[in-house]
């Protein structure tokens, strides 16, 4: 598929810090002045989608994603809640870059998915909700037991994760460019070998996560009747967690495209 003689949507999965690598592709587009008629985020792919969508460039994207990389600057040691990390810090980063911008408000049309947390129902925030971008990229990003749950309207929401991490069945374009940084180049073909058996159950319990929701895309995908250009980051050698690689990890999404 030419995405250069395409309308398209562009769909940014969920990740962690695997996310970032979404980065790259984004600076890809930029250089052949390519721009997708809609975009679809979830998770990490949500927020770095929103700022493409109200259109800022990948070089600022980058520089905004650096800053909300320092995660580890905002562990909570509160006994309260169902959290560690602290939202407060985040919340002003979003602030910063949206204000009052509402979903609709966007220079290219955007959805974002989420997770209601009581009834486990997907949820896609679009032009059509009366809400602020930055509400729903709380939502979309709230990892249960990492960030807040976010309310919205009453509702509890999570992250997008948990029920469509590439959102591709909200396409409205036949034609979609995927980027999957949890597809099949996300996992190692081998199991853990560590000297202490701590790293190995640490790793068994993130390669089941990758596994589970790699095969849950792969459903989505099997079922589609839309034509994929699906885009796998090499990101098996790194971890959800690994904020403080940005360019390492910004640097596995280049020249996927070619």
């Amino acid at each position: 598929m030419n995405i250069k003689k395409k309308n398209f949507t562009l769909v940014l999965s969920g990740g962690g810090a695997l996310g970032i690598a979404h980065l790259g592709v984004l600076a890809d587009l930029e250089k052949d002045s390519i721009l997708p008629k809609e975009i679809i985020g979830t998770s990490m792919g949500g927020i770095i989608g929103a700022c493409f969508a109200i259109g800022m460039r990948e070089k600022e994207i980058h520089k905004y994603i650096e800053e909300f990389s320092a995660v580890y600057k905002w562990i909570s040691f509160s006994f309260s809640g169902n959290a560690i990390v602290e939202n407060r810090k985040i919340e002003n980063i979003f602030e910063n870059i949206f204000k009052d911008k509402k979903m609709r408000d966007t220079t290219i049309p955007l959805k974002l998915i989420a997770t209601n947390l009581l009834n486990g129902h997907k949820r896609v925030f679009c032009s059509q909700d009366d809400i602020y971008i930055k509400d729903a990229i709380l939502a979309t990003m709230a990892i249960p037991g990492i960030f807040d749950e976010h309310i919205i309207g009453g509702e509890t929401y999570g992250d997008g994760f948990l029920c469509e991490n590439l959102g591709i069945n909200e396409a409205s374009f036949d034609d979609i460019l995927a980027v999957d940084v949890m597809g099949e180049n996300s996992f190692q073909k081998e199991m853990p070998d560590n000297f202490f058996k701590t790293s190995n159950v640490l790793e068994m319990f993130e390669k089941s996560m990758r596994l589970l929701i790699y095969n849950q895309t792969q459903t989505h995908i099997k079922n589609s009747n839309k034509n994929i250009l699906l885009l796998e980051p090499e990101t098996k050698d790194y971890k959800t967690f690994h904020f403080h690689k940005v360019d390492e990890i910004r640097a596995l999404g280049l020249e996927l495209l070619n």
